[in-house]
């Protein structure tokens, strides 16, 4: 229990840190969308007498697809490590995966897919409306990996992240900064994802 309580807030901390600083950054470069979510925001409070409840948070579906197509552009850890359970023949192919291997799965490489995701530089929360979700390819998708193995803390990283952006864009406008970078490069010698240069960005207040 101990085990599983330090790798559930380091693993949730340092991962949801992460994910809303990318999130910022791609808010700061497109306003029409930080205005579209900022709008839910206060539509969303308003509705609960202004009070940032649980179910509140939770009807916040627009902030849903925006942090997912996040997840999907940037996602904390890029890749997942599985062990095979059984033999496996890679359909199409003669190449085998025996029982016992240890196999790396590179959710970046999956999520960055044009055939999976069309255009995907760029930073579309509309992939993930109640509509478009639907269409997504099983597997393709992969933040918190998938199955019976998927990540235990991904309801409380879901919440986590939202309440964290719902203060953030309820009280403040996020701008780029002259230094803000256009396209961020990832370090690929890092564990998780991190950016090789330094992100910046202005807050406004409202």
């Amino acid at each position: 229990m101990l085990a599983q309580s330090f790798i559930f807030f380091g693993a949730g901390f340092e991962t949801s840190a992460t994910n809303l600083s990318f999130c910022l950054y791609e808010l700061a470069l497109q306003q029409d969308i930080q205005q579209k979510l900022r709008d839910e925001i206060f539509e969303v409070l308003n509705r609960h007498n202004g009070e940032m409840t649980y179910e509140a948070i939770m009807d916040m579906k627009y902030m849903d697809q925006v942090l997912d197509e996040s997840l999907r552009k940037h996602p904390p850890i890029p890749f997942i490590n599985r062990k095979c359970g059984k033999e496996y023949t890679i359909p199409g192919t003669d190449l085998i995966i025996e029982k016992g291997t240890s196999v790396m799965i590179s959710a970046y490489g999956l999520q960055m897919d044009p055939d999976y995701f069309p255009n995907p530089e760029k930073f579309d929360p509309e992939r993930f409306s109640k509509e478009n979700k639907q269409k997504i390819v099983p597997f393709t998708f992969l933040p918190f990996g998938d199955g019976p193995r998927v990540c235990i803390g991904q309801r409380f990283a879901i919440l986590q992240n939202k309440i964290g952006l719902c203060l953030v864009l309820k009280n403040f406008r996020i701008l780029p900064h002259e230094t803000t970078p256009k396209k961020i490069r990832i370090n690929p010698r890092a564990v998780t994802t991190v950016s090789i240069d330094k992100i910046l960005l202005r807050s406004e207040a409202l």
